[in-house]
C-alpha cells in the first residue's frame, strides 16, 4: 500500500442482508418504491417525467401526506428518487402525440412514465443489488443538498440575468468536499467509538471541527459567524439526508433561528457549544446527528471509490497470524476484540496459538508490539491451546507471555521464571506500551510502580539483552517524578548503549 494512501480505522458493519433490509425501509426509499408501483404500466407525465399538479395531489394521498403541509414537496422527492434509482422509468412520446388542441403546455404530456426494471430487483435481487440502487439514489441526493438553494437561483434569474455562481457565493466543488468532509469526520468518530446512533454528535462540535483550527484556543468571532454559518448550511442538509436513512438527525429548534437579510441565523451565539455537555448546555436543541450503520456502509463505499484505505473488521479473518498481529494495534478496542474472535473462529484452538506464537517472534522494531497484540489475541483463546503454551517456555522471546497465560488460565505446575527472562518480559513490555501510547500516564505509573518494588531496578535493567533496552531506560528517565531516580535510569540507558 502506498505510504500517502489516507488509511481510516476499521468499521464494524452488519451483514449485507441487515443493510439491505435497512436501505428498503428507509422513508425515502419506501416512498419512491409505492410511487413506482403506483405509476405501473404507464403514467402520463410532464417533459423530464415530473407529475402534473393532479398527479401529484394523488400521489401526496397515496403516501398519507396530505396533512402534513410540506407533504407535496416531499412527494416531488420521492417520485424524483425513483426515476433517479430506476424504480420509475420515463420515455417521451413521439411529438405528434403530445399535441392536443387546447390543452396549455403545462398540463400536456410529454411522455410515459412506468414501474422500472429496478422495482422488481427489489423483491427478488440480492442484497448486493438493492444496497447498489441504494447508493445509486444517495449520491443523487448528495448533489442536491450540496447545490444552492432553489430559491436564490429564481430569484437571480427572475431579475434579468444569467445563472452567476459567483454571485450566488457557490462553489460546487468545494460544497460537495466540505459535505465529504463533515461525513469523514463522523465517519471516523463512530468507528473509533466516540459516535453513532447511541452517541450522536451535537452539531455545533461537528461544524466546529471543520471550521476552527486545530491550534487556536479561543475561537475569534468570525470564526464563530462561520460555525454558525456553516450549521444552518448543514442543518439544511442534514434534513435532506436524513429520510435517505444515511443519518439519524435531531434538527436545529427552530425557536434558535431568525432571518437577517432574509437569510437563516442562529439567535443565540455557539460559542463553547463545541466543548459543552448537557449541563452546561441543553446542547440538543442545536442539533444532533449521527451516522447510521447504512450511512457507515455508504460512506466507506463512497472512501474506498476515493481511493482511501477504509478497512472493515472482518477483512483480516482469512490472513496469516503476522498479518492481524501487525494490524491490530491500528484498530479501536471494540473493533479490535471483533476481528480478534472473527480470526479466531476459522481456527482450531490450538493451531491458532501456534501460529501466533511463532509470528510474535523477532528483534524488529515492530515485535514488542507485535507481542503485546499476541497476548491480548491469546487471552481468548480457551484451554486446549494450553500445550502451544508450555512449548515456548523456555523461549526467552516467548516464555514470559505464555507464563502470564497460563496464570490466567488456572493452569497448575508454571515454572518459576529466572531474573533474565524477568526483566526481559519487562523491557519488552514497555517498548510495547511505548509503541502504543507514548509517554501515557499509564505507563508513567507503571513506571513509578517498577521502580518503587525493586531499587536495583536500573542495576540489572541496562544489562538486558534487548533491542529497545536503551530506548526503554530513557523513557523511564523522562517519566519518572523524581529527579534522582530519573537520573539514574538516564545513566542506565548510556550504559545499554555502550555495551551495545
Amino acid at each position: 500500500m502506498s505510504a500517502d494512501r489516507p488509511t481510516m480505522p476499521p468499521v464494524r458493519l452488519p451483514s449485507d442482508a441487515e443493510l439491505a433490509r435497512d436501505a428498503l425501509s428507509s422513508p425515502l426509499f419506501v416512498r419512491a418504491a409505492k410511487l413506482a408501483r403506483w405509476a405501473g404500466e404507464g403514467t402520463p407525465v410532464g417533459a423530464g417525467g415530473e407529475l402534473f399538479a393532479g398527479q401529484l395531489t394523488t400521489a401526496t394521498e397515496l403516501l398519507g401526506l396530505t396533512d402534513d403541509e410540506d407533504g407535496p414537496a416531499y412527494t416531488a422527492e420521492a417520485w424524483q428518487h425513483a426515476l433517479d434509482t430506476g424504480l420509475v422509468e420515463f420515455a417521451e412520446s413521439p411529438e405528434e402525440e403530445t399535441e392536443t388542441a387546447g390543452e396549455a403546455d403545462e398540463d400536456r404530456p410529454s411522455g410515459i412514465a412506468t414501474a422500472g426494471e429496478e422495482l422488481a430487483t427489489l423483491t427478488s435481487g440480492s442484497p448486493a443489488d438493492i444496497l447498489e440502487i441504494w447508493l445509486g439514489g444517495l449520491e443523487n441526493v448528495l448533489a442536491d443538498a450540496a447545490a444552492p438553494d432553489l430559491g436564490d437561483i429564481v430569484d437571480q434569474i427572475s431579475e434579468g440575468g444569467d445563472l452567476d455562481l459567483d454571485a450566488l457565493d457557490w462553489n460546487p466543488e468545494e460544497e460537495a468536499d466540505f459535505l465529504d468532509g463533515v461525513l469523514g469526520n463522523l465517519y471516523l468518530l463512530t468507528v473509533l467509538d466516540e459516535g453513532g446512533p447511541d452517541q450522536p454528535v451535537p452539531l455545533p462540535a461537528l461544524a466546529a471541527s471543520m471550521i476552527v483550527p486545530d491550534d487556536m484556543d479561543e475561537p475569534t468571532d468570525d470564526i464563530l459567524e462561520e460555525v454558525s454559518d456553516a450549521m444552518m448550511r448543514l442543518d439544511d442538509q442534514f434534513r435532506m439526508l436524513a429520510p435517505t436513512g444515511l443519518i439519524a438527525y435531531q434538527p436545529v429548534d427552530e425557536a434558535l433561528i431568525e432571518e437577517v437579510d432574509g437569510e437563516g441565523h442562529i439567535r443565540e451565539s455557539v460559542d463553547g457549544l463545541a466543548a459543552a455537555g448537557p449541563e452546561e448546555e441543553d446542547v440538543t436543541r442545536y442539533g444532533m446527528v449521527a451516522l447510521t450503520p447504512l450511512g457507515l456502509y455508504a460512506v466507506r463505499s463512497r472512501m474506498l471509490d476515493a481511493g482511501i484505505d477504509a478497512p472493515a473488521v472482518g477483512d483480516l479473518a482469512d490472513e496469516r497470524a503476522d498479518v492481524l498481529l501487525g494490524a491490530l494495534p491500528g484498530h479501536p478496542p471494540l473493533a479490535a476484540r471483533a476481528e480478534t474472535e472473527l480470526w479466531l473462529g476459522r481456527r482450531a484452538p490450538l493451531d491458532a496459538a501456534r501460529e501466533l506464537l511463532a509470528a510474535a517472534r523477532g528483534a524488529d522494531d515492530d515485535a514488542p508490539h507485535r507481542r503485546l497484540s499476541c497476548q491480548q489475541t491469546l487471552s481468548l483463546v480457551g484451554a486446549e491451546a494450553e500445550p502451544a503454551l508450555r512449548e515456548v517456555l523456555d523461549d526467552r522471546e516467548l516464555g514470559g507471555l505464555a507464563r502470564v497465560w497460563l496464570a490466567e488460565h488456572g493452569a497448575a505446575d508454571i515454572p518459576e521464571p529466572d531474573e533474565t527472562m524477568v526483566f526481559w518480559l519487562t523491557i519488552d513490555t514497555i517498548a510495547a506500551q511505548l509503541a502504543a501510547d507514548g509517554d501515557s500516564d499509564e505507563l508513567r505509573a507503571l513506571v513509578a510502580d517498577l521502580v518503587g518494588r525493586d531499587s536495583g531496578f536500573f542495576d540489572s535493567a541496562w544489562r538486558v539483552d534487548h533491542p529497545a533496552t536503551a530506548e526503554v531506560l530513557e523513557a523511564m528517565g523522562r517519566l519518572h517524578p523524581d529527579k534522582k531516580v530519573a537520573k539514574e535510569a538516564r545513566k542506565a540507558a548510556f550504559k545499554a548503549r555502550s555495551r551495545s
